[in-house]
């Protein structure tokens, strides 16, 4: 069975180039791209891996990162972070809120690829 990816990020060019990287490697990938009601869709399916955008309508990266851990059934859940922000104190506030992965947009698919394979291999 395909391992399951939750790609939180509401540019729609990046959910595309993400979901079509990802899917070609055998991925499945569910999107959403509304920070509010984040949460609750990740409880409704719990995946595999996260994918988490910083900047989203409703409610930030760093809230929807913090909920995913002070909750048992999504605290396991590797989270890798997306940001246009690269900054050490994006960086930081991520890792204090239990981040898995961090990542600066722009960035290569192959880069993508390589996170996405290291945090799935470690949550196994």
């Amino acid at each position: 069975m395909a391992k399951r990816v939750m790609l939180i990020e509401d540019e729609p060019n990046i959910i595309e180039a993400i979901s079509f990287i990802l899917s070609r490697e055998g991925l499945d990938v569910e999107t959403h791209a509304d920070g509010t009601t984040a949460n609750d869709r990740l409880r409704a399916r719990v995946p595999d891996l996260v994918i988490l955008d910083v900047m989203l309508p409703g409610k930030s990266g760093y809230d929807i990162l913090r909920e995913l851990r002070e909750d048992t059934a999504t605290a396991g859940v590797p989270v890798l972070m997306l940001t246009a922000r690269g900054q050490s104190r994006d960086r930081e506030m991520a890792e204090r809120s239990g981040v898995s992965a961090y990542m600066t947009k722009p960035f290569s698919n192959a880069e993508m690829l390589g996170q996405v394979r290291d945090l799935l291999a470690s949550a196994v």
